[in-house]
């Protein structure tokens, strides 16, 4: 990797003002198939839509073109602007989050839908362009404020200062480590993204990658299998693909032919090891399951086909205690507890339990809403499923319930199916059948929306 990458994690102290990006002005940050889009154009535009941005503290950016996601979140950046990124782009999480921020507005599209009493500035067609030198950001800049999904609870917020985009990205090349090419200056490695850049773990494979990596993204965040295939094929050279669970089993499933790919990179939610191995053998390169949170980023890898082990990325410390698990990274400004359980191994690596809420202990017997999940997964005719444990009732008792996506299955044959998969304990004491599990665009579920969903 060349030199102006390897120094992506360096030069972050307090006062230290660093380049809003790395390269040469005629390295490619993103493509399409119109073509690709050099650094250098990149910034004239970022500065063009900087100085006509309005007056605020805080924007939110619901651009959902990757390119214009960037080039607007870059601006907010050059202006002091604060970015708040949503779990969703739902008219009413933004309006809770506009009310959260009175001091803000919202960056969107052209042809957006906007929701009543938000304040918006519309993007135009044509970026304007302004020449100068690369931007210099702050270290201490609060350049984001990422809000958790609600998977497991209420959403909270969680502030991201520029030094810690930057040192987190280092770290996230160390991460990527033999998926990427040789980063010198006259190659970059395509990335294609399905996950929003409202995403944290979007933000930082599908944003700062290529800031301040030897990377070029694609414009686009393809949906569907045949979409991710049709952009796959606007690369120059076989892609990185930055995906989720969700998405990369309904590519499978699909069997839409993929040309050549880099590698492909997981995260969001427990990638189980069958339908990595699958990925691995169908597509003929590496999956790397990243883990991470809001709240940390990503701290962790491992290729979950062959090893069920973490290595935690360059600097991150892990100490198990009774409510979790606490971490320490160099680009976190203090200490973090997560509620995942881990177990240590002699040579640093760890074993993820689950989550410190998620585990379960009935009659004796312990198991956690992973594994159960997975199981439920696993039985022939179920397309999609979570296992979720329901609020308790009347004397303490929190049952086990299931939302499932299962054609022409009924409850009875679900639960002859799953006895003989798991311990009669855990076996769901109440099924929901839906044609769709109300998935976000990570794949993940909001807890409340799944009760609500069983209480229909």
């Amino acid at each position: 990797m060349s030199a102006v990458f390897e120094n992506t994690a360096k030069d972050v102290a307090a006062g230290d003002r660093s380049p809003l990006a790395l390269g040469p002005p005629g390295r490619t940050i993103v493509f399409d198939a119109h073509g690709a889009v050099p650094l250098s154009r990149f910034l004239d535009e970022v500065r063009g839509v900087a100085a006509g941005l309005p007056a605020a503290a805080h924007v939110l950016n619901l651009c959902e073109d990757r390119y214009r996601f960037l080039v607007a979140f870059c601006a907010a950046a050059v202006r002091g602007q604060t970015t708040l990124l949503p779990a969703s782009r739902a008219e009413a999480t933004v309006a809770q989050v506009s009310v959260q921020y009175p001091d803000s507005y919202c960056i969107v599209e052209l042809d957006a839908k906007k929701g009543p009493g938000e304040s918006y500035y519309v993007l135009p067609e044509v970026l304007p362009r302004r020449e100068g030198d690369t931007p210099l950001i702050d270290a201490d800049a609060l350049v984001a404020i990422g809000f958790t999904s609600g998977s497991t609870g209420q959403p909270s917020a969680t502030p991201k200062r520029w030094r810690a985009f930057r040192a987190g990205t280092g770290q996230n090349l160390a991460a990527l480590a033999g998926l990427l090419g040789a980063g010198d200056s006259n190659f970059t490695t395509p990335v294609l993204a399905t996950v929003p850049s409202q995403h944290m773990y979007g933000m930082e494979m599908s944003v700062l990658l290529p800031l301040l990596g030897p990377v070029a993204i694609h414009g686009s965040r393809p949906f569907f299998p045949a979409d991710i295939a049709r952009a796959a094929n606007d690369a120059a050279t076989p892609p990185l693909l930055v995906t989720s669970p969700v998405h990369l089993r309904a590519l499978l499933q699909s069997g839409v032919a993929m040309p050549p790919l880099a590698g492909i990179v997981c995260s969001t939610a427990p990638l189980p090891s069958e339908l990595a191995a699958e990925a691995e053998q169908r597509y003929h390169c590496h999956v790397r399951e990243l883990f991470g949170s809001t709240e940390t980023c990503v701290i962790a890898r491992r290729r979950t086909a062959v090893e069920s082990a973490w290595t935690p990325l360059p600097g991150v410390g892990l100490t198990p205690q009774p409510d979790g698990t606490r971490v320490t990274a160099a680009h976190l400004d203090h200490p973090v507890v997560l509620a995942d359980v881990v177990e240590l191994q002699a040579d640093g690596r760890f074993i993820l339990r689950g989550r410190h809420a998620d585990l379960l202990e009935i009659a004796g017997k312990r198991a956690s809403l992973g594994d159960l999940t997975r199981i439920l997964l696993g039985v022939p005719g179920v397309e999609d499923g979570v296992v979720v444990q329901l609020d308790a009732e009347k004397g303490g008792v929190r049952r086990i319930a299931a939302v499932v996506v299962a054609p022409g299955m009924d409850e009875a044959s679900l639960m002859q199916l799953l006895r003989g998969r798991c311990d009669p304990v855990f076996l769901p004491r109440r099924v929901r059948f839906v044609a769709q599990l109300p998935r976000n665009a990570t794949g993940k579920i909001p807890r409340q929306i799944l009760l609500d969903t069983l209480s229909a």
